[in-house]
Formats: C-alpha cells, sequence, structure tokens
C-alpha cells in the first residue's frame, strides 16, 4: 500500500488563507506564499488550495497566486475554485499546478469528469464532495459551500454520487465531511468506510482532525490521505512530530 499521505489544506479567500468552523464565520489566518513555504520546510506530503468563494460567485479560481506558489515550492498541490472547463482546467495546470479539483462544476455538469480525465489523465482529477448528514440520517450532497448564504442540495447521495464520479473519471476523491469541519472531534470513520467499500479510487478524508491518534484511525481505516487545516494552521500538530508518530503506530510515511 502508498505511504500515507499529510496534506495541509489552505483555504483561499480574497487572496488570503482562511479557515471557518463547519464552513461558516471563516477568520483570516495568513498569506498564502507564507502557509505554502512552511508546510513544504515541515514536510508535508501535498497541498490543496480551494478557492472557496470562486463556484458561489460564478468566477474560476486566480491563476496569479498559482502561478506563485508553483515558483517557490517542490512538492505537488492541487487547486480547486469555479474550474468548469478544459480550458480552464489547462490554465491551473499551466500556472504549476500539479491537479485540479472539482466539486460544484461537476454537481452541475458531470460530463465534465470525463472531460478532465481524457484530456489530462485521471491521475490530475480530484473530485471534491461536501458531503452532509440530513436529519433523517441521508449522506447528501452539498454545491456551493463556500459562501453560507449560496450553500445548497445537490439533490444528490453521498456514496451514489461518488460511484458516478469515479466510472466518469474522478482519479480520486476527497471526502470533506461538513458536521465535522473545524470542530477537531476526529475523522467520520463511518463515512470514509463506506466511501472506501463503494470506490476503487484513492480516498481523502477531510474534516475533524484534533489530535494525532485521529490520523492514525483513519489511515487504519484506509484513506489514502489526510487533509487538514486549523491543526496545521494553528500549530496544534507539527507535520514532523504527527510522521514520527505514525511511523511508531506502524503507517508508512514518506520522508
Amino acid at each position: 500500500m502508498p505511504a500515507a499521505r499529510i496534506i495541509p489544506c489552505l483555504d483561499v479567500a480574497d487572496g488570503r488563507v482562511v479557515k471557518g468552523v463547519r464552513f461558516r464565520d471563516h477568520r483570516d489566518v495568513g498569506d498564502i506564499i507564507e502557509h505554502a513555504l512552511r508546510y513544504r520546510d515541515e514536510g508535508a506530503d501535498e497541498l490543496v488550495f480551494y478557492d472557496i468563494t470562486a463556484s458561489a460567485d460564478g468566477r474560476s479560481v486566480d491563476l496569479a497566486w498559482i502561478e506563485r506558489v508553483a515558483a517557490v515550492i517542490d512538492i505537488p498541490f492541487a487547486v480547486a475554485g469555479g474550474i468548469a472547463s478544459v480550458e480552464t482546467a489547462r490554465d491551473v495546470l499551466s500556472a504549476g499546478a500539479d491537479k485540479v479539483s472539482v466539486n460544484s462544476p461537476a454537481l452541475e455538469r458531470p460530463r465534465l469528469l470525463a472531460e478532465l480525465a481524457s484530456a489530462f489523465g485521471r491521475q490530475c482529477v480530484v473530485l471534491g464532495i461536501d458531503s452532509l448528514i440530513d436529519d433523517d440520517g441521508t449522506l447528501i450532497v452539498k454545491q456551493y459551500t463556500g459562501r453560507p448564504e449560496s450553500s445548497r442540495s445537490s439533490g444528490r447521495q453521498t456514496i451514489a454520487w461518488a460511484v458516478e464520479a469515479a466510472s466518469l473519471g474522478a482519479g480520486e476523491i476527497v471526502l470533506n465531511c461538513m458536521d465535522r469541519d473545524g470542530v477537531r472531534a476526529g475523522y467520520d470513520l463511518v463515512q470514509l468506510n463506506a466511501l472506501i467499500a463503494a470506490v476503487d479510487v484513492p480516498v481523502i478524508i477531510s474534516g475533524g482532525a484534533g489530535e494525532m491518534t485521529h490520523f492514525a484511525d483513519a489511515f487504519r481505516s484506509g484513506a489514502s490521505g489526510a487533509l487538514a487545516a486549523s491543526v496545521f494552521h494553528d500549530r496544534r500538530i507539527a507535520i514532523g512530530d504527527l510522521k514520527n508518530y505514525l511511523s511508531y503506530e506502524g503507517v508508512e510515511v514518506r520522508r
């Protein structure tokens, strides 16, 4: 099995890194480049940048900061934010990103995933799923979550959408568990296990990391990567210490 991936997540709004709780009440946590350099130096395996308001605002991600990030780091990074066409994806990849991540645009037009996979290879295509537990316990997919006033149900269920997306060409899936986002109570292993059992592509878990044990639990459940934000941004967990801990726990990590 490939080594577990530790992936800091950087939500971007108005050119700054921000962090919210359950996708609301975002606070400014710093400069994009400073964060990218710090995580490169600390040993992150990859980075993910989400321009969180791009889709809700009907625009695509700003290429200028992608180029600035690509100029200073040498680890892979993915970018998401209003990538609704092959042409926009090509611009993002040409600016220096290694992968494109799509969420709301794919919900609007699922064939986008097939088009991206055909143009760039499915290894470049990441599907983000913002998953919420509905009142009746159903896992539903939300879209336009970057702005609370725009957020709405997509009318799709999480597992069914993941299966369809993987069949269309998504090369990996990031499961954003909205109920756990920013609360540091641990990843939702029930959702994670259900998704891993349903698809044949790598699954990255996001939402809920608060302690090193939470990462170990996710990797033992079969996650390919673990996304986290506030515990890294606020220096509650150092990536080097986390990798030492995981290695001691028998989880293979990249050095």
